[in-house]
């Protein structure tokens, strides 16, 4: 069984990854990082080079492969992952995912933060970078949605994020 978190950049899915990773000493793989890897080049300048589509279908290639691997791993999807390819299917099938639905002000504290300047995305947003983040989650809720658990807090606990994932079917989610 996999665990895929899911949800808009800054929401917090390497650094809850990470965490429940350690938690189920189970392996942690950020999407992001493999897709550089694969790709030799990072994520802006595959995109600066290539252009979205290309760097859309790298991605669901690099999903595809993480998610058919044996192991239970805990899995930090790209904020746009679930969105293209049918990659919500492809997850939903294989992992169970987990939507970090964090609201639009403290996505954009985080980004302004330094965080926009990496991701192509939203680079070029400056002092439009809330607009441009609610637009990029009114387009992409409908994918988060189908996530089988939705996270609505900022910084849930791990200890109050485990009985949550015990409820909804999560075989790991139990307190160890």
């Amino acid at each position: 069984m996999h665990l895929s978190l899911l949800g808009m950049p800054g929401s917090g899915k390497s650094t809850l990854g990470r965490a429940l990773a350690q938690h189920f000493n189970w392996q942690f793989l950020d999407l992001d990082a493999e897709i550089v890897a694969r790709a030799g080049q990072a994520i802006p300048a595959i995109f600066a080079a290539h252009g979205e589509a290309h760097f859309r279908q790298l991605e669901a290639e690099v999903l595809r492969d993480v998610v058919a691997r044996p192991g239970p791993l805990v899995l930090a999807t790209g904020g746009g992952t679930p969105c293209f390819h049918d990659n919500i299917n492809a997850l939903n099938a294989s992992t169970f995912t987990l939507w970090l639905d964090v609201p639009l002000a403290v996505l954009a504290r985080r980004m302004e933060r330094g965080g926009a300047a990496r991701r192509p995305l939203l680079a070029g947003a400056g002092p439009q970078l809330s607009t441009a983040l609610a637009e990029t989650l009114a387009a992409r809720q409908q994918f988060y949605s189908q996530a089988r658990l939705r996270l609505a807090e900022t910084r849930a606990p791990l200890a109050a994020l485990l009985p949550a994932l015990a409820h909804a079917g999560f075989p790991a989610g139990a307190p160890v």
